[in-house]
């Protein structure tokens, strides 16, 4: 389909046959990880590990610890939702996990305490489902190229520069397209030279917004209305990153989120765009208005923009994928002005699947089912050499 049309999706890929064998792919599902996102991801592996068809594909759930350990997880979707406000974690005393190079390809190798070490076989391919730095920001791509494993998603380049939203927005600049007016600050900037950095906040205007540069799921993240809230907002943001974004506030706008899809030929897929409501105690789109709170959020999909609009935002959607070097998928943050004018908020390589993210229900809207979604994202990667492409 063209990327401009609203119509239903193209039909599923077909499937793929691992080299040499007559087995069904082995897909091992990655999440946890040691960012504070970690929680977020456990319950994104929930579902996909609930969606993924066993009769097409060998699921192997392996979980990073906050520690970093590799373990191989229970096969419990269930286990890995959210109960009331707790957030699931992975189980670090299960038994470690280890990727281990063969010569037919990548094994996956389980280390029993006090017994030999068994192979579950040849992964195929990796869906990392983890959220934040060590994960979602190049580090598990790079690895992953090394070992020669496909992967769900972008790589190396376009997930470091999709986590770090400073650098995002040098290249979406770059590329012409228009992005909130921000300043960085770091945290050795700042105890060395606050004055200084307050001056720069309050020159940029108020009211603004203090997010970590490299995280994600609306984690640190501070309005600032006033000069007497620079500081906690800062230090909010430093807890977890020492680099910081501040942003001016884009008063008056509507956040409307356009979802991605890569193909095999030609241009990238994109769904309807949704938009986005909060209500309640929440001035802005925040943690636990994400996945907490829902009944203080409302969500429009497809969002009610004029026709002429959404095909701006949808082609401009595709030109950041693509400035960014972008595979398989990725989530287009929008700003629609009240002229109607466009300005990209960021660029987010590993959307959420949990039950409330919205890029599940943009396909899901656009004509493309859960289960198919994880599919084509599965086809995809498995179609996809490792290596420069």
């Amino acid at each position: 389909m063209n990327h401009t049309s609203p119509d239903k999706t193209a039909a599923p890929l077909s499937d793929p046959t691992p080299a040499a064998t007559s087995r069904k792919p082995r897909v091992a599902v990655v999440f946890g990880g040691r960012s504070s996102e970690h929680g977020i991801s456990c319950v994104t592996a929930g579902s996909v590990l609930a969606a993924i068809d066993r009769e097409a594909y060998d699921v192997v759930p392996v979980g990073i610890a906050p520690d970093g350990r590799w373990v191989l997880e229970s096969d419990e979707p269930t286990r890995l939702a959210i109960r009331g406000n707790d957030l699931p974690q992975v189980d670090a005393g299960r038994s470690p996990v280890a990727l281990m190079g063969a010569a037919t390809g990548t094994d996956l190798v389980v280390a029993e305490p006090a017994s030999v070490p068994s192979v579950i076989g040849e992964v195929d391919v990796v869906f990392p489902l983890l959220h934040g730095p060590w994960g979602e920001d190049g580090t598990l791509q790079g690895m992953l190229e090394m070992a020669g494993v496909r992967y769900v998603g972008s790589g190396v380049l376009a997930s470091a520069i999709g986590m770090d939203k400073a650098y995002m927005k040098v290249v979406l600049q770059a590329a012409g397209l228009p992005v909130t007016p921000g300043i960085v600050v770091t945290r050795t900037e700042f105890e060395q030279d606050a004055i200084g950095v307050r001056a720069r906040v309050e020159e940029l205007g108020f009211p603004s917004f203090a997010k970590p540069a490299r995280a994600g799921s609306s984690m640190g993240i501070s309005k600032v209305h006033d000069a007497s809230e620079i500081d906690a907002a800062l230090e909010e943001a430093f807890r977890h990153d020492p680099k910081v974004l501040v942003e001016q506030s884009m008063e008056g706008a509507r956040e409307v989120e356009c979802g991605v899809l890569g193909t095999l030929e030609g241009p990238p897929e994109t769904s309807r765009p949704g938009e986005v409501r909060t209500g309640g105690d929440h001035e802005f789109y925040d943690f636990e208005a994400k996945y907490l709170a829902d009944q203080h959020t409302e969500i429009d999909i497809p969002a009610d923009l004029a026709a002429a609009i959404e095909q701006e935002l949808r082609a401009m959607a595709v030109r950041a994928f693509e400035a960014l070097s972008c595979e398989g998928l990725a989530r287009v943050d929008f700003f629609v002005m009240p002229d109607g004018s466009l300005v990209i908020n960021e660029l987010n390589t590993m959307p959420g699947f949990t039950p409330t993210s919205m890029y599940p229900q943009l396909w899901a809207a656009t004509g493309m089912s859960y289960p198919d979604l994880v599919d084509r994202l599965v086809q995809l990667a498995l179609r996809r050499d490792t290596g420069l492409r």
